[in-house]
């Protein structure tokens, strides 16, 4: 074992164990090994796929470590969770796929297929936003019930008067992630109550400010995006507070982070756990991307994500070192699949 807080043990002590110990001083020691260990002298290229929504934090991992590392290179493409999923990262062509859901049972039946386990690593959290137009003056808090009333594929309203008599009696223009998004069918599943089933007039897009640019062109439209976007273009559209049944909570990191906003989700990264175990260069980016997914100043103040805590940074890590290490079982990989409520059925 290594001699010093750099290393992943220090005398048969993980990195886990030590951030528990330190707390956030802990932490930000670690954080600095980055430059020293992880973030100097590593060479390779790397290709992330995947959601729009995990994009900018995955954009901002990668040019930081590029900057440590001269000779390190990488891809990132925002194709949607589900297109990166079926076309780049399960035919084992993209070694990272940023998802804004879990990884479903038949994605994972797949990557089998091709001959790998992905492994799963939270890498922030976020408070899935509906929105309106700013003149919008009728609407201020959406019960879930009115959402899912909106844009269930049974009852399709042509107007918000048929959501609501005392609403105006103008036709409601629907914008939203395209159905390869994740965020796509986050939404179906927990605001619709079902799963990939939508009214089909929305127009759908995987860039999140071609939503906003559609609620904002039309007073009476309506939209849902990552909180992210919003909290940087508040004055583009208007924030929905969300009624779940106990009142209304209006979407911000806080209330993401403290679990009382109804739409708050986790958001991940998908590695290939076979590639990872044999490519330094991977191995290095990974655990870079982990410690900086703690750093609040760039995932909380500019990207607008709930940051992981100390625990969920020292778990990533661990889960990290048993992938590399070849000591991390199928059923230790996808933590979400552990959950005694999955959030995803299918």
């Amino acid at each position: 074992m290594v001699d010093n807080q750099c290393g992943r043990a220090v005398d048969g002590v993980s990195r886990r164990t030590f951030i528990a110990a330190t707390g956030s001083l802990g932490a930000v020691a670690l954080a600095g090994c980055a430059e020293s260990e992880t973030s100097e002298g590593v060479s390779g290229t790397i290709r992330i796929s995947g959601s729009s929504t995990v994009y900018p934090v995955s954009e901002a991992v990668g040019k930081e470590f590029k900057r440590r590392n001269e000779e390190f290179d990488y891809e990132l493409s925002s194709d949607g969770s589900t297109d990166g999923f079926e076309n780049f990262f399960l035919p084992g062509d993209s070694d990272i796929n940023g998802a804004s859901r879990p990884i479903l049972e038949g994605e994972l039946e797949k990557a089998e297929d091709t001959g790998f386990q992905p492994v799963e690593f939270q890498c922030a959290g976020d408070a899935l936003t509906a929105v309106v137009n700013t003149e919008n003056d009728w609407l201020d808090c959406a019960e879930l019930d009115v959402l899912s009333e909106i844009w269930h594929p049974d009852s399709v309203p042509e107007t918000w008067a048929d959501v609501d008599s005392s609403w105006p009696d103008e036709e409601i223009e629907l914008f939203g992630p395209a159905t390869t998004s994740g965020t796509f069918d986050y939404w179906t599943e927990e605001v619709i109550g079902d799963f990939r089933n939508i009214r089909e007039d929305f127009t759908g897009t995987e860039e999140d400010d071609e939503i906003a640019q559609g609620v904002q062109g039309n007073e009476f439209a309506h939209g849902y995006l990552p909180y992210a976007y919003y909290d940087n273009n508040p004055d583009e559209v208007k924030a929905l507070a969300i009624d779940a049944g106990d009142g209304c909570t209006q979407p911000s990191l806080e209330a993401a982070s403290e679990g009382s906003y109804p739409l708050a989700r986790p958001i991940y990264w998908y590695v290939n756990r076979e590639k990872l175990r044999d490519d330094e260069a991977l191995q290095g980016f990974v655990e870079y991307a982990i410690e900086m997914s703690g750093d609040r100043s760039i995932v909380s103040d500019d990207i607008g994500y709930v940051a992981m805590n100390d625990r969920e940074v020292a778990d990533n890590l661990d889960r990290l070192q048993a992938a590399i290490d070849g000591e991390l079982g199928d059923g230790e990989a996808i933590p979400s699949m552990n959950n005694a409520d999955p959030p995803f059925s299918p």
